[in-house]
């Protein structure tokens, strides 16, 4: 699970979203798509049409995944800070009813504009 009481997760970079069809297929609604996908060394980010999906990789071979769902309808407020010339990495902030502020850093080359359309999307309705 990530921890919420640290509330960073590792760099996320962009990846195609087919790198995580298998591994969250099994979680999805019928109707239910993925919008992006991000990834950090062994873990990952799937946002989808009504959640953001977290995947803790565990144990040595990583066989034994953990994932978190985060419902859109949860979110409160939320922030975006862009890479900049000697910060290199963007941040997305979101504050979860009954959670808290849960935090994540994508690489210099991660759209976060789009992640920040995409959520405002479907909590701003």
């Amino acid at each position: 699970m990530i921890d919420f009481s640290n509330a960073s997760y590792l760099k996320l970079r962009t990846v195609p979203t087919e790198n995580y069809h298998g591994a969250v297929q099994s979680l999805l609604l019928p109707d239910e798509r993925i919008e992006a996908a991000y990834q950090s060394i062994r873990d990952g980010l799937v946002f989808t049409d009504r959640r953001i999906i977290a995947i803790n990789v565990q144990g040595v071979t990583g066989k034994k995944k953990d994932f978190t769902s985060l419902p859109y309808s949860r979110i409160q407020a939320f922030s975006v800070e862009t890479a900049g010339v000697i910060d290199l990495d963007s941040e997305l902030e979101l504050w979860f009813s009954g959670l808290g502020r849960v935090k994540l850093e994508f690489t210099r080359d991660s759209d976060v504009g789009h992640l920040c359309r995409l959520i405002a999307a479907h909590t701003l309705k």
